[in-house]
This record gives C-alpha cells, structure tokens and sequence, in this order.
C-alpha cells in the first residue's frame, strides 16, 4: 500500500473481541500497544506495562483478528539490558503472541539490537520522535523536532534504524516538517500518530477514536462517543435490574418436571422473555454451559 500510495489505517487493540470487530472495518494493522497499561490496567505510564501480559494480550488480538497484521510493542525494559534480551524478549511475541511484527521506542544508539533482531528473523518496526518509556529522563511528554537541531536528530534516528534492518518506522508527536524529512531520507513504510497527515499509515489509541478517554491528546479526534454509550447501556442495565425486567429469554424446565419437584411451574410470561431452553444459544457455549442445558 505504501508503494502505491495508498495510506493504511492503523488502530490500537488489547482484546479478542475488540480486535475481531476492527479487523471487519478493514483497519489494515492493529498494534498491541503499551498504552494497555494504562487503558486496561489503569496506570497513568505506559512504562508499567507487564511483559507477560502484552505477550497475552498480543496472542489475544491475533485470535481475534487473524487475516491483520499486528504489532507488538514492547514494553519499557524488555529489550533494554542487551541484545540477547532483546531477541528472546522479542522472539516470545513472535512464538507466544504470534505477532507479525514488533515494535521498538528507540534511537540510533539501539541500531545494534535491531540488527541483531533482524538477523534473527524479527521484523522491527523502529519508533521515533516522541518516545512515551523515556519521559522519566525527558521531564514528560514532548513534541520531538521543534528545533531544526533536534529534528536532525530525529531523522538521524529513523535511518539509523531502517539501515539497521527496521521494515517499519513510527514517528510519535512531531511537526510535519519532521516527517517530511524523514520520508525522504527514508524507504520503508511510516507511521505517524499526531506528525502530519503525509505518512504511509496512521495509528491512534481505538479509545481516543471510540470517544472513551477522558483526556485525549490534541491530535486525536473521536469519531464516536461510546463512553456515553457504555455509560447510558449501563443505566439502563441498573434501571431494568431494580424493575426486575431484564429482557432475554430465560429457560425452562421440561414439561411436568416443575410438578415433580414439587414447585409450580413459572408462567411463560414472566418478565425475561418467551422460554427458549430448547433453542440454541446466539455463542457458542462452553462445556459447562452445555451441561447446564441439558
């Protein structure tokens, strides 16, 4: 799609489902993010990110999403130590998490590791600019490339990284300029998230997008708003417990078995539907539930 010009639409994931449905509005890559951390987990750093869960959670979006390619980050300090780190570190999101690729937040001193990763058969894609597991040194979240100097410096990094091996690039947080730099100095496809609208491809958190964060950064623009949606399902969930009338279809016993247990039989127009134990399930059921029906 780069090669022809085409952009990819590139979006966040951390569960099964969430992905299954992403992968039905034709999102092209979905990225296991470090973002879990604080999107599933609650933290307010990505760099609380547990590695044993993100390899979980990679598994978990690519049986939910199979036909999409899908990025693993990974996280703060799993690749960090050495490079032989690095490569068993990485190599359990390609075995564990079947991902396709991962992803590194890096600069051009980690163009070493991304060689060592190459050659063991690891695609890279290298993340630029902005770099979220690096605010502890940086003071907090800032825009990369301001400067010409530091522009420099970031463009510097990306071809670091794609002579290294990378087969993707990420700029994270930078003016367009930085971006328009680096495509021309660079061949492999780029992603951008808040740098400019020129890269091949484009990611955001699918919760900025969804309308579920509270505080979304300035480049992000939801186009939905299911937090008010969730919040509005979840009202009416409690209303309809407390009246007692919370729909579906409940299941009965076969006909005369109530009298043989010495009860009543319950009237067919109970609050909770038509009695449907006959029927099939709209999932499938697991062998507990399947026990529990007969």
């Amino acid at each position: 799609m780069a090669g022809r010009g085409v952009p990819f639409a590139c979006l966040t994931a951390y569960d099964a489902t969430t992905a299954r449905w992403l992968e039905r509005g034709g999102v092209h890559v979905l990225l296991v993010g470090d973002s879990a951390a604080q999107m599933v987990l609650g933290f307010d750093r990505t760099t609380d990110m547990p590695l044993d869960l993100a390899i979980a959670l990679t598994a978990a979006v690519k049986r939910g999403a199979p036909r999409t390619l899908i990025m693993a980050d990974m996280p703060f300090a799993s690749y960090h130590e050495s490079d032989e780190q690095a490569v068993r570190n990485a190599a359990r999101f390609m075995t564990e998490g079947m991902a396709d690729v991962v992803k590194l937040e890096a600069d051009a001193s980690f163009a070493p590791t991304v060689e060592r990763m190459t050659r063991a058969g690891i695609p890279v894609c290298g993340h630029v600019g902005c770099r979220p597991q690096t605010v502890a040194v940086s003071g907090g979240y800032r825009i990369a490339g301001k400067t010409a100097e530091d522009a420099r410096r970031v463009v510097a990094d990306a071809v670091a990284l794609e002579r290294a091996g990378a087969v993707l690039l990420l700029i994270e947080a930078a003016p367009a300029e930085v971006t328009d730099a680096i495509m021309a100095a660079t061949s492999v496809p780029l992603i951008g998230i808040g740098a400019g609208t020129a890269c091949h491809g484009q990611v955001l958190v699918v919760q900025d997008l969804l309308g579920m964060t509270d505080s979304p950064p300035r480049f992000a623009e939801a186009v939905a708003q299911l937090g008010l949606a969730t919040r509005d399902a979840a009202s009416t969930w409690v209303r309809r417990v407390s009246e007692r009338n919370i729909g579906g279809r409940r299941y009965v016993m076969d006909e005369g078995e109530a009298e043989r247990l010495g009860i009543q039989s319950r009237p067919t127009t109970e609050s909770g539907g038509e009695p449907s134990a006959r029927e099939p399930m709209s999932r499938p059921t697991t062998s507990d539930e399947a026990r529990r029906d007969e």
